[in-house]
């Protein structure tokens, strides 16, 4: 039997979008747990923070552009050698907008990031993955989808619901072609976790309540909801796993029509 099925002391992890919300969340909890963590951010001021915080190597880097995958894939050559067990796929913006003026900018900008620039970063890290990877011993990228993906989205963010369900496929797909490579693709669907982007929903007592209430568990999730979820996919415990879109929602997805 494994000595500990969750243990990720000294993998090798990237974790992009890694200064804020889910993805510092994610960082903090894999540091916490032995991981050498690499976080990227799209703001440098943000990444000199985290960094500092976090004790950890901090790459500025917008995924959603060439420049910006160039420079996580060099930050891996320097920091890790050029191997790594795990990506964290959790870097994304949203876009709010009424539907008879939602704009096109709202369609490109959440796209590039949310789809194409996880798709591109994903790809140019596969030589890394599969250098790390092994049959004791798979590499994994855990695409952080979201609820939104799963059911039809209380607010107006077209864009962004469109983009989480083409992360939950793609997450389908990869899996399905890079089982061989001995690399495990799954994702993370999580509901209403205190981020940026649920900062204005959550900012009145009201708020707050109309999204508790929607909730079979009734509350937000935590921090430890979160960590428990990325670090089972990232573990020994998740082994077994592929293509998987696992929902941290506090039941929304499992229990409401």
């Amino acid at each position: 039997m494994t000595k500990d099925l969750f243990d990720v002391g000294g993998r090798t992890v990237v974790v992009t979008g890694g200064t804020r919300g889910i993805g510092a969340m994610a960082a903090e909890g894999l540091l916490h747990a032995g991981a050498r963590v690499l976080v990227t951010s799209r703001k440098a001021d943000a990444c000199r923070a985290a960094g500092a915080r976090l004790g950890c190597p901090a790459v500025p880097a917008d995924v959603s552009t060439a420049d910006g995958v160039t420079a996580v894939v060099d930050a891996v050559d320097a920091e890790f050698g050029g191997s790594l067990d795990v990506l964290v796929n959790n870097a994304g913006v949203t876009w709010g907008a009424p539907l008879d003026t939602f704009p096109r900018k709202g369609w490109d900008r959440v796209l590039s990031t949310n789809v194409v620039g996880l798709f591109e970063l994903t790809t140019a890290l596969l030589p890394a993955l599969r250098r790390a990877a092994s049959a004791e011993h798979p590499a994994r990228v855990v695409n952080i989808g979201s609820v939104d993906g799963l059911r039809v989205p209380v607010f107006e963010n077209y864009s962004y619901s469109a983009s989480k369900a083409a992360v939950h496929m793609m997450t389908r797909h990869l899996a399905a072609v890079l089982a061989q490579d001995g690399v495990l693709v799954n994702a993370v669907a999580p509901g209403a976790f205190p981020s940026d982007m649920t900062a204005a929903a959550l900012a009145s007592d009201s708020g707050r309540a109309l999204i508790e209430k929607a909730i079979p568990l009734r509350r937000l999730g935590s921090a430890d909801d979160i960590i428990g979820a990325i670090r089972y996919l990232a573990s020994p415990a998740g082994s077994y796993l592929t293509g998987v879109v696992l929902p941290v929602d506090g039941g929304i997805a499992g229990c409401t029509a």
